[in-house]
């Protein structure tokens, strides 16, 4: 069973990987071909809805990121062409294509150190770049839209507030969630990385001085 199940969670890790290496490279092509952001979500919004991510926490991160596409962006076209949309997608692309092949790697223990080391590096760059970037400018610039058009009012016609309300909401509290899971990722870098230093140190030889 403990074979099984790694071969499975190196199979998905994998497939996850193959997932967001296509996504990335859509991106890059789309703006190569056309000198513009525009299509970003054309090209590569669909794709990146069926490969969510699970980072911490699990359902939050997940939640937030098919949020983000699902029901916001891919509602309002006027949205999708924006800067934003595209600094959002990529700093996730290059996130999980380093994430996934080192879930996968690791799960039959021949994960190269280096690969680790960017695995819990990386965010630090990505992470502020898509969310303060990307996410929530693109949020803004829904909002007349969402106002506009009543995206969502039959669903929240019975509710004490409107969709509108509600994303205003998550951006006002935006900021405050994610310095919270930044600075849990930075823990979780020291923890990791830290075991990994540990281990090296525990394999050099001892030299005995007489």
């Amino acid at each position: 069973m403990g074979r099984l199940a790694s071969l499975y969670l190196f199979a998905y890790n994998a497939a996850q990987a193959c997932g967001w290496t296509i996504a990335l490279i859509k991106l890059i092509l789309t703006v190569s071909s056309t000198n513009s952001f525009d299509g970003a979500y054309a090209a590569c919004g669909e794709l990146i809805c069926i490969v969510p991510s699970r980072v911490l926490p699990v359902l939050m991160q997940w939640g937030g990121r098919f949020h983000f596409v699902a029901a916001i962006i891919s509602q309002i076209p006027e949205v999708q062409k924006l800067p934003a949309v595209f600094i959002t997608f990529m700093s996730w692309s290059l996130s999980e294509v380093i994430r996934y092949p080192q879930y996968a790697l690791n799960t039959i223990e021949l994960c190269p150190g280096w690969l680790t080391w960017l695995r819990y590096s990386a965010f630090i760059v990505l992470y502020p770049i898509g969310a303060l970037i990307g996410e929530m400018p693109a949020m803004y610039k829904a909002l007349p839209y969402i106002k506009k058009k009543n995206i969502y009012g039959d669903a929240f016609n019975k509710l004490p507030f409107s969709y509108y309300s509600f994303i205003v909401a998550v951006l006002v509290c935006y900021p405050f969630l994610w310095l919270k899971l930044y600075m849990y990722m930075f823990k979780q870098r020291k923890s990791k990385l830290g075991k990994r230093g540990e281990s090296k140190k525990a394999l050099r030889p001892k030299i005995r001085v007489e």
